[in-house]
């Protein structure tokens, strides 16, 4: 009996499955990190810190992309920072996925372009100054990305291998793959990661990495006036009575992005993968199985909406949270049986954007800084979550009830169960949300001390400004509305 021929295998997919994109980032990142660290020893080229000198900070995110919730954060975390160790000791600079996204952001902070492919950009941009600090809040996943991963987790190490600072701020760690975990646990053993939970403190605990307590930054962020946010709703169709019901979608399902260079050499021969691309060598996750979960997600937003508006009249609006999330509004918006304004952050601006999400009064959200951001304007909302994040959140916020799995049995139906509590419990979720901004305004100052605990260690004659030894003290100026909220609730 003879044998079926063997299948022939293409060179390109040969190279595919024996070249792993992420892992060649991760091993290229840290054979540069290594050689830093051998320069270090040498005392070859080092920047060095010097009282009367300003201190130079680096700050390693994903600003850029027009990411509402990171370009907040980062933007409280400057503040707060700057507050802690005194304006004038301090040269910030920034990196940017895309510096016309970040434009009019970070005043006064230099902002140099972070490319795709960004190992030697590392290793010469964070040895030019005396400290890096890690500001995206998906710090430590594989969920999204692990080649963001790499890059924060990278800056980290460049600046431990110099004996720098090296700080993740306000960081959140999850599940990661083996080889992530490996770089994480090698390359970060030096920093301090001020964590925002407690499960984030068990991961990067379990890998060897130094933590503090610690929450989101994003509390203290004050967006434009209420008044800018009610216009552009007007604008946009409300009557300036009815309540508003902000609905935030994602594709909760085309994560994570990795590099594929089989699919970059195809797109950019022939165009093909446009709908999974998502910058230069990147793609989404991309399969009929994942469309077919997307479109039963999408519809549940659609007949939950839809069924609630039934029964309580609401002006329903779509928030993208990132530019990316258009594509779930224009997939969701042409199945609600009610007109839907759109409001996405590739046309509104950080400030603009929060600003009308505290101008509502329900939410339900995909994304987590919806939430966060809506919290000191005291929107009742809830969350249908793809990670740890939003039911981390909801969970210390004493409602965990309040949150989705993205891929639950009978989502449509929970969700307007959901609907139906926040309109009947509005004012009582709201109290609980204002109950609970204090207890985060504290934690978020017990970071700026333990920041500052870590940065004198490391340079001893820093000139530590004179702040009282109290969380309060070490807070950014509070906008009215945060103000109001400790004064009511705290």
């Amino acid at each position: 009996m003879s044998k079926a021929p063997a299948k022939k295998t293409s060179l390109w997919q040969r190279l595919k499955d024996t070249v792993d994109p992420d892992r060649a980032l991760m091993a290229a990142t840290g054979s540069l990190i290594e050689a830093v660290a051998v320069k270090r020893a040498l005392d070859i080229d080092q920047e060095k810190w010097a009282p009367g000198k300003p201190l130079k900070l680096l700050f390693a995110g994903y600003v850029g992309t027009r990411n509402t919730g990171a370009d907040v954060r980062v933007e409280e975390m400057i503040r707060q920072i700057r507050r802690c160790a005194g304006d004038d000791n301090l040269e910030l600079t920034i990196m940017s996925v895309d510096e016309n996204l970040s434009a009019g952001y970070f005043r006064t902070v230099r902002q140099v372009e972070l490319p795709t492919l960004f190992p030697r950009f590392l290793a010469s941009e964070c040895p030019r100054h005396h400290g890096v600090i890690a500001c995206e809040g998906s710090m430590f996943k594989s969920k999204f990305a692990s080649a963001l991963s790499t890059m924060m987790a990278g800056s980290l190490g460049f600046a431990a291998a110099e004996d720098k600072l090296s700080v993740g701020y306000g960081a959140e760690a999850g599940a990661m793959t083996p080889a992530l975990s490996d770089f994480v646990a090698k390359h970060c053993a030096k920093s301090l990661v001020l964590c925002r939970n407690e499960p984030s403190r068990k991961v990067l605990g379990d890998l060897g990495v130094r933590t503090t307590g610690g929450t989101d930054t994003a509390w203290t962020f004050e967006p434009a006036p209420l008044s800018r946010g009610a216009q552009l709703l007007r604008d946009a169709g409300w009557d300036g009575q009815t309540k508003i019901l902000a609905l935030c979608p994602i594709n909760p399902f085309w994560w994570p992005v990795k590099p594929d260079l089989v699919k970059s050499l195809a797109h950019a021969l022939g165009g093909q993968y446009n709908d999974e691309h998502y910058s230069s060598i990147y793609f989404h996750a991309n399969s009929e199985k994942i469309d077919k979960k997307y479109d039963t997600y999408i519809q549940a937003f659609a007949d939950a909406t839809n069924a609630f508006m039934q029964e309580r009249k609401v002006f329903p609006i779509l928030v993208g949270m990132e530019q990316l999330d258009r594509r779930a509004c224009e997939a969701l918006r042409p199945r609600l049986d009610a007109h839907a304004p759109l409001f996405i952050s590739d046309e509104h601006n950080m400030y603009d954007m929060v600003s009308v999400l505290r101008n509502c009064a329900f939410m339900v959200s995909s994304r987590f800084h919806a939430i966060v951001t809506s919290m000191p304007g005291r929107v009742a909302s809830a969350g249908v979550t793809m990670d740890e994040r939003i039911r981390n959140l909801m969970n210390d916020r004493g409602h965990p009830d309040l949150f989705l799995e993205v891929d639950e049995a009978d989502l449509g139906d929970k969700i307007l169960h959901i609907l139906r509590r926040l309109w009947r419990e509005q004012d009582q979720i709201a109290d609980d949300i204002g109950r609970m901004i204090p207890g985060q305004l504290a934690l978020m100052g017990q970071m700026g001390i333990d920041f500052m605990d870590e940065l004198c260690r490391i340079n001893p004659e820093f000139p530590r400004p004179a702040l009282p030894r109290t969380w309060q003290a070490h807070l950014p100026p509070l906008p009215p509305a945060v103000q109001d909220l400790m004064e009511r609730f705290a």
